[in-house]
């Protein structure tokens, strides 16, 4: 049975369906291997650099295209009161991922590896912010890294 009740959406209408299979597979991993609960929830968006760039500046107030952007729903934000749910109410949404697959592809070339490699890195990169990881600090940052590469390497996606 499925960990994920995962949502795909290619606002490109160019991804291939192996891509697609292929990030829905290694998150399906990922949660599995994170022991996420059965039934947990999530979106992954793919736009181009132009939506992105949008979604950006809106949000993060950065005007440039960026590579995955995250919105977690368990994210709790300044003055903002906890959402408590009973066990068993409802699923765990953990929120949303989109990534650029144009981004994908320059940074794929840029880094020497495959689209599909990237495409698994940047999934795996947004799932791990919506669980609460970050980069911000240095110890985050080594631990939300050495975390997506074990993920990775045991999937067996390596450069």
């Amino acid at each position: 049975m499925a960990i994920l009740e995962l949502d795909l959406i290619d606002e490109t209408e160019k991804l291939s369906n192996d891509a697609s299979l292929l990030v829905a597979d290694i998150l399906e991993f990922a949660a599995s291997y994170l022991k996420l609960d059965e039934g947990t929830e999530m979106s992954v968006t793919f736009m181009d650099n132009s939506g992105i760039q949008e979604i950006n500046r809106e949000y993060r107030g950065k005007d440039a295209p960026t590579d995955v952007i995250s919105f977690a729903l368990e994210e709790q934000g300044e003055d903002e009161m906890p959402i408590i749910f009973e066990e068993d109410m409802m699923p765990r949404n953990l929120g949303d991922i989109i990534i650029s697959t144009e981004r994908a592809a320059e940074q794929a070339e840029e880094y020497g590896h495959s689209f599909d490699r990237e495409l698994g890195f940047l999934a795996v990169h947004g799932l791990l912010h919506l669980l609460g990881y970050d980069h911000m600090e240095k110890e985050e940052e080594k631990e939300m890294f050495g975390l997506q590469k074990e993920v990775l390497d045991a999937y067996g996606l390596k450069r």
